[in-house]
């Protein structure tokens, strides 16, 4: 009987899962336009005179534009094809762990 409680037991652990990020390579591709745009804005932020348009305009748009739109966007995006191959692949563990845990714990008493 002791067995068939840490069986049950094990199998209720083996369900909590982590926290992870996984970067494709849709994401490291995003997140390097991010930081050729930041490359870029910090060219035209040096190269112009300090009154002009591309040094107080254009170029602090494109700072914005690296730093707050494209590497947060490039780390929190989530390509639908790898989410669902997780899903298929943890239905396929949950369909093994719960026929293995239905074949140790029963209740019916012997002798």
């Amino acid at each position: 009987m002791a067995k068939a409680k840490t069986s049950n037991i094990k199998s209720k652990k083996a369900k909590v899962t982590l926290f992870r990020i996984s970067l494709t390579s849709k994401n490291y591709i995003i997140i390097g336009l991010g930081i050729i745009l930041i490359i870029i804005g910090y060219i035209l932020m040096g190269i112009s005179s300090v009154d002009g348009f591309v040094p107080t305009v254009l170029s602090p748009r494109l700072l914005v534009a690296g730093y707050c739109v494209a590497i947060p966007f490039g780390i929190l995006y989530k390509d639908k094809s790898v989410e669902t191959e997780e899903i298929d692949t943890k239905t396929e563990k949950n369909d093994k762990t719960e026929t293995n845990t239905k074949a140790t714990v029963s209740n019916i008493k012997t002798a």
